[in-house]
């Protein structure tokens, strides 16, 4: 069996505890980058925001049941590519694996560079009185591109020291994030709609030299761009439609996955279960307690009127700039609310610590499933090396380097580029939906496995609990990618043009995931031939598990 892979063991090291592991699924579905940019663009659907938020925690509570007992079956580097590849065969596990987690990922790098300036760089620059500067930042082309480059020196710092420093820099920004959410929490539920109309005004005025009022104009504005979700109500059948764009932000507890062959305690279904399940639950009621602070003091329709002022004109359905020349990051507005400056410059460096706890979430993962396809020699087996910390470097630069150039063709909308970024979420939700069809089969191919593993007696009327979840999961994955490639409101005549803008009519979109899917194929195809030259039967390589 060591004849078949890179070397006997993989070489990681379980540096995280199962903490450490909770601390990363938060982040992986944060509220303050991933939520506060989802729910700004989330303007002119009908269904009520609070009931959306739990009617998909529900759904996704089953996504945590399948991940947590994959996990504990095989708590392995590489996730969701260990595991269809054991399930189903390298073919199909590779291909959709890498497609999910290497290909489309690069896609994300504009997304967590966008959020870069517009959480941390604008508010603070403008805090600090550097108006033009702050502006600058907000625009599109150079500057977006510019924070996407940021962005990749700072992930690739944070990943090349390894996962133990990287621990840290999480744990450090847990705490501070939570301490900054809790007084801009506190700001929205002890001021006013008065105080904050003024202060509004004033702040924009100082942070980007804006002048005059800016609460009716941005309110106009807002309404002309079709700003109509609710806080609560609409229709059952409204709400379901508002949940494929709501989960672009809430998908990810299970983000960690591919890192689980580095966590003590892995096989301990109940802590695996736990952990991401408790990063649900508490995002989800924070993003609850958040909207109710924003409704008594901003005013939720002045909120989603800001967000569809700004968003209408930075996707370009018009070419009047927005009275607030920035995005309407909701840290920010509520900070408007005190006078004091430095009360306002210590609460934005706060809350800035949420983008540094997450930005590592953007190829960490990823690099695990690039070490774990190497090591199983279907890619180049120098991207199966470790450094001294653990981190598997060339897999890295497998990620950051062509992402520099996925960054450019978005900053400058290369080709109608931009179009296409919201792929990573469908080609992420395929490869998921493929986990979902191993984890309802594993109990039945994998048999001997299974019932040696720790969840082997966790059964609903006799079925294994996985296969149950799996079938729900995979229901609710299916529901997601239906509603996505078929978007039912395209031809609504409305703005944007269909609800999701990933659908079968976006051209660019189809042509890169199709693409993507084929390299995919070439690439395994290309190394199994390869490998079977030099003596290497690849099936049998994917049915064994590798030692850590």
């Amino acid at each position: 069996m060591s004849d078949l892979f890179v070397r006997k063991a993989t070489g990681m090291v379980r540096s995280w505890s199962v903490f450490d592991a909770f601390i990363y699924a938060f982040f992986s579905i944060n509220l303050v980058t991933l939520g506060f940019y989802s729910f700004s663009q989330m303007y002119y659907f009908g269904g009520g925001m609070i009931p959306a938020l739990i009617i998909s925690a529900v759904f996704i509570i089953f996504e945590v049941v399948v991940y947590a007992s994959l996990i504990a079956v095989m708590p392995r580097s590489g996730g969701d590519y260990v595991w269809q590849t054991r399930v189903f065969g390298g073919g199909i596990g590779f291909i959709l694996a890498i497609t999910g987690w290497w290909f489309t990922l690069w896609l994300w790098t504009p997304i967590y560079g966008d959020m870069l300036r517009q959480i941390v760089i604008t508010p603070l620059l403008g805090a600090f009185g550097m108006q033009q500067a702050a502006v600058w930042f907000a625009g599109p082309g150079t500057p977006l591109f510019v924070c996407s480059l940021l962005t990749l020196v700072f992930v690739a710092v944070v990943i090349f020291l390894g996962m133990k420093s990287y621990a840290r820099v999480q744990k450090y920004s847990f705490y501070a994030g939570m301490l900054g959410l809790l007084i801009v929490i506190v700001l929205l539920f002890t001021g006013s709609p008065e105080k904050f109309k003024a202060g509004l005004d004033a702040n924009s005025a100082a942070y980007f030299g804006t002048s005059g009022s800016l609460y009716e104009p941005t309110v106009e504005q807002g309404i002309a761009a079709y700003a109509s979700t609710p806080l609560m109500g609409g229709t059952f059948g409204l709400i379901m439609v508002t949940l494929p764009y709501l989960v672009f932000f809430n998908l990810w507890p299970n983000w960690g996955a591919t890192l689980y062959g580095e966590v003590r305690g892995a096989t301990d279904y109940k802590r695996n279960f736990s952990g991401m399940a408790w990063a649900l639950g508490v995002t989800t009621a924070l993003a609850i307690i958040f909207f109710l602070g924003v409704q008594k003091t901003i005013g939720w329709d002045f909120y989603v009127q800001a967000n569809a002022a700004w968003w209408n004109y930075a996707w370009g359905y018009v070419t009047e700039a927005p009275p607030l020349p920035v995005w309407p990051n909701p840290a920010m507005l509520a900070v408007f609310l005190t006078d004091n400056r430095l009360i306002q410059i210590v609460v934005l460096l706060l809350m800035s610590t949420w983008w540094f706890g997450w930005a590592g979430t953007l190829f960490l993962s990823s690099t695990r499933v690039i070490f774990a396809a190497a090591f199983d020699r279907l890619l180049p087996e120098k991207a199966a090396e470790l450094n001294k910390n653990g981190t598997p470097v060339n897999a890295m630069l497998y990620m950051i380097l062509p992402a520099i150039i996925v960054a450019a063709l978005y900053a400058y909308d290369v080709a109608g580029f931009k179009s296409i970024t919201l792929a990573a979420t469908q080609g992420i939700a395929i490869m998921y939906f493929g986990t979902a069809i191993a984890a309802i089969i594993l109990p039945y191919k994998k048999k001997e496995l299974y019932e040696a593993s720790p969840i082997a007696k966790m059964k609903v009327a006799g079925i294994p609990l996985i296969t149950v979840a799996g079938l729900i999961f995979g229901g609710f994955l299916l529901f997601l990618l239906v509603e996505w490639f078929f978007d039912p409101w395209l031809n609504s005549g409305g703005v944007p043009p269909g609800l999701y803008g990933i659908s079968i009519a976006n051209t660019n979109s189809m042509i890169f995931l199709g693409s993507c899917y084929a390299i995919a194929a070439a690439i395994y195809y290309g190394f199994k031939s390869k490998r079977k030259s030099e003596g290497i039967d690849m099936d049998k390589v994917t049915s064994e598990i590798p030692v850590e």
